[in-house]
């Protein structure tokens, strides 16, 4: 019931990335199915003997699985979303026996990690909506509707740091003291340090229930910024349902931040008291709020939840001025940035940088202060590209990229290096991708192709170390670092989208794709797709068959939610056959290939593409014309529409 073209294009030599991306996902599919072999019983559980002693645990439990359904909407195997199903369950019959969730949901904890464990939730909602959607909505009613103890629409607040399910649980734990880690205490230091008499040691953190008394009434009532990443539970409730009191919510919750931030000079506070005032609980610090700008993480915690709140509320009324709840912000710390190599920064993310930048530790570049304290901003590390790749994808506006143009002349960093690992949040590879989608970088799909492959066998390999360990409470992390499915890659290449931001956003996408044949999303067997371009005017997608037999058939969907408009679409052929030469020659003549153009007028295309075939699509997509929906293709078919 859409446009449909068909390619013409020969193929004859497979380009090397289209190779290496049905590569990468035929390891994908042993991968996953070795962890769950090596790793989970047979309801889907995570083989696991001990108890969780604390608040935290219940996000690394779902972690470990966040992108295997997002693998599946990508193009993986059928039976990977059955399992990837069976592993929520699994993982959720196992956490509600240790006592961390109620009614299916986290009892209480802080958003920083309740938004890394439900993007598992979310790609399942995006991969069987008609399955998930009552627990999406149910969840979300959870802030939506006061009457759960969450949300305070007098003030426009989330009651508390640590909140959920269970509106009984109150501060930040179950004990008399912070339960810190040794190392953790010594990394990001004492966030109340002003409370102590001038002059006085700290006393040790993990021991006095004086300082654990201190943050429980000083940062374990009212809101905090890492709340707003709450917004993606609503989002995804709204392009479930298209209930507008979804839309409504995100845009009251966020529209009060916005109004804070205002007021703070642009920079989005961190905190707000049971009363609805900034600093009310901190002596008027608009700092030093639970996971804020001063403790433990700053720009690492606040930014991200700011972008998905940002990103939601413009999503859900398509007013992209809600992007500056996070903008100014984020201009602010670019601001206060220096040239300095990492290993003379005050960094408190060790880990993380030492084996992002490996032998560019000691290399001078842009350098920002992620924590804002009493003695002004601190903590420097390189600016990451997530959150401003994220701003740029979602409004291809000309001052969205400026900003990144800057940080890029402002590096002394090779933007175009491509390093092997694998962070938690399976991202991190942005700035080579932005150097491919300038024109500046064409053999990045290659590289980054392998440089997944690369990670993959090193998880299988630390799969083989670890297989039949009793995992003890402290090294639960381990899974994580074992879970061998890479997706970055693919979604940079295939959807022309970031990965999605991990502490609660979903996805974007410039494009997804259906199998025609089996009537379910991501890309069919032997069909590989690079897109080279994310301009709304011009983006290009190629698409290549690679089975020699058999013709494949793909839909193209404007965006992850359908919520874009293909306007037109340029695509190549070939009328000529004469490239096959005559009866007795021994070679082919080079294809010539023209370009034509048709009309489309809404989010799908039908490609079809008989066996050996490519093509080259340029889009000119409108973006964000229509209400972000979980619909489909398929759906539309059945209905006698385009839409």
């Amino acid at each position: 019931m859409h446009p449909v073209i068909t390619a013409s294009v020969p193929l004859l030599e497979p380009p090397g990335w289209a190779l290496a991306q049905r590569e990468l996902f035929d390891l994908l599919d042993r991968s996953w199915r070795r962890f769950a072999d090596d790793f989970t019983g047979p309801d889907g559980e995570l083989t696991y003997n001990g108890t969780l002693s604390s608040r935290d645990g219940g996000d690394d439990f779902y972690e470990v699985f966040f992108n295997w359904p997002q693998l599946y909407l990508l193009g993986g195997a059928d039976d990977l979303l059955p399992a990837s199903e069976r592993h929520w369950e699994g993982v959720t019959r196992q956490l509600t026996e240790l006592g961390m969730l109620k009614d299916e949901y986290e009892r209480g904890y802080d958003w920083f990690h309740q938004g890394e464990s439900l993007l598992l939730f979310y790609f399942l909602c995006m991969a069987a909506p008609e399955r998930w959607a009552e627990r999406a909505t149910r969840f979300a009613e959870l802030y939506v509707d006061p009457a759960h103890g969450n949300y305070d629409a007098e003030h426009r607040i989330i009651r508390r740091p640590h909140n959920g399910s269970d509106p009984a649980r109150e501060g930040l734990s179950d004990t008399a003291s912070y339960p810190w880690l040794p190392k953790e205490a010594e990394m990001y230091g004492f966030p109340l340090n002003w409370i102590l008499p001038e002059g006085s040691e700290t006393p040790p953190l993990d021991e006095d229930p004086r300082l654990g008394e201190q943050m429980r009434l000083r940062t374990g009532y009212g809101d905090t910024a890492v709340n707003l990443a709450a917004t993606g539970l609503a989002l995804n409730a709204l392009i479930l349902t298209g209930d507008v009191r979804y839309r409504d919510w995100i845009t009251e919750y966020v529209g009060a931040w916005r109004e804070r931030a205002v007021a703070n000079g642009g920079v989005l506070p961190d905190n707000v008291a049971p009363d609805g005032t900034v600093g009310g609980l901190l002596e008027g610090r608009w700092y030093g709020g639970h996971y804020g700008w001063n403790w433990p993480h700053g720009w690492h915690s606040v930014g991200p939840a700011a972008a998905v709140a940002a990103l939601a509320a413009a999503a859900a009324t398509g007013d992209d001025s809600f992007l500056d709840l996070v903008r100014p912000a984020l201009d602010e710390v670019i601001a206060h940035g220096k040239t300095i190599a990492f290993e003379d920064a005050d960094s408190s993310l060790q880990s993380k940088w030492t084996i992002q930048l490996l032998d560019d530790v000691r290399t001078p570049t842009l350098h920002v202060p992620y924590r804002y304290g009493d003695e002004g901003w601190f903590d420097f590390n390189p600016m990451p590209l997530v959150v401003p790749a994220a701003l740029w994808h979602h409004t291809a506006a000309d001052a969205d990229r400026e900003r990144i143009e800057r940080l890029r002349s402002a590096s002394g960093i090779d933007w175009s290096i491509v390093r092997p690992f694998r962070s938690k949040e399976e991202s991190g590879h942005e700035e080579p991708w932005y150097a491919f989608l300038a024109g500046d970088d064409p053999g990045y799909p290659e590289r980054i192709l392998a440089a997944a492959q690369a990670q993959v066998r090193h998880r299988l390999a630390r799969m083989e170390r670890y297989r039949g360990l009793d995992v003890p409470e402290a090294d639960i992390h381990l899974w994580q670092q074992s879970n061998p499915v890479a997706t970055e890659a693919l979604v940079q290449l295939t959807w022309g989208g970031p990965q999605v931001l991990y502490n609660g956003g979903l996805q974007q996408a410039r494009v997804r794709y259906y199998d025609a044949e089996s009537r379910r999303p991501g890309l069919p067997s032997s069909v590989a797709a690079l897109v080279s371009s994310i301009d709304p005017q011009a983006t290009v997608v190629e698409l290549v068959n690679l089975d020699p037999e058999r013709g494949r058939t793909v839909i193209v969907q404007a965006g992850a939610f359908a919520e874009h408009t293909i306007a037109e679409v340029a695509y190549t052929i070939c009328e000529d056959s004469s490239w096959i030469g005559d009866l007795y020659d021994y070679g082919h003549r080079q294809p010539s290939e023209t370009v034509v153009s048709a009309e489309v007028g809404g989010p799908w295309l039908t490609v079809e593409l008989p066996r050996s075939t490519r093509v080259r699509l340029t889009l000119r997509l409108d973006l964000r014309t229509r209400q972000p929906s979980y619909r489909t293709p398929f759906d539309a078919e059945q209905r006698g529409g385009t839409d």
